[in-house]
C-alpha cells in the first residue's frame, strides 16, 4: 500500500473581481507525517512564481468542514454544505479559495483509510526523529 496520497481539487482563488478564476491545486498526505496535510499551488497560480505548499493540520481541514477553525496561518471554515475555505495568511497578504467539500471529504476519507484517526502516533518512530536532531550537535 502507497504511503502518500496525491488528490488534485480544483480551487476558486476569491478575488475582488466578480468571476473567480479556477486554479490547479494538490492535496497531499504522507504515512510520515501522519498529522499534517499539505495543500500545494503551482508556479503560476503564485506572486512568486515557484511552487508554493502550506503545511497544516490533518484535524484542521476535518474540522473546517463544519466549523470556522484556525488562528493562525491557515483557517478553514465551511461555506454552505459543497463549498469550504480556506484562508493563507503570509507577510505577503491573504489567499482565500474555495474547493468543493466532497473533493476534502474524499481526500479526508483516503487519509483515514490509511492512517486512522486517533492512531497517528504509532507511524511518529521518536528515536529516529530525535537522533536527526541531536545529529552534529555533540
Amino acid at each position: 500500500m502507497s504511503t502518500v496520497i496525491e488528490q488534485p481539487v480544483e480551487a476558486r482563488l476569491v478575488a475582488a473581481a466578480p468571476r473567480m478564476p479556477s486554479i490547479p491545486a494538490t492535496l497531499h498526505y504522507d504515512r510520515s507525517d501522519p498529522f499534517a496535510v499539505c495543500m500545494t499551488f503551482p508556479a503560476p497560480a503564485t506572486l512568486e512564481g515557484v511552487d508554493v505548499c502550506w503545511t497544516f493540520a490533518r484535524e484542521l481541514l476535518t474540522s473546517g468542514l463544519e466549523e470556522a477553525v484556525g488562528w493562525g496561518d491557515v483557517r478553514v471554515r465551511p461555506y454552505g454544505y459543497d463549498r469550504t475555505v480556506l484562508e493563507f495568511h503570509a507577510p505577503e497578504g491573504t489567499a482565500v479559495v474555495h474547493v468543493r467539500s466532497g473533493e476534502v471529504r474524499r481526500f479526508l476519507q483516503r487519509t483515514t483509510d490509511l492512517v486512522p484517526v486517533g492512531l497517528e502516533h504509532l507511524q511518529v518512530d521518536l528515536d529516529h526523529d530525535l537522533a536527526e536532531l541531536m545529529r552534529g550537535t555533540c
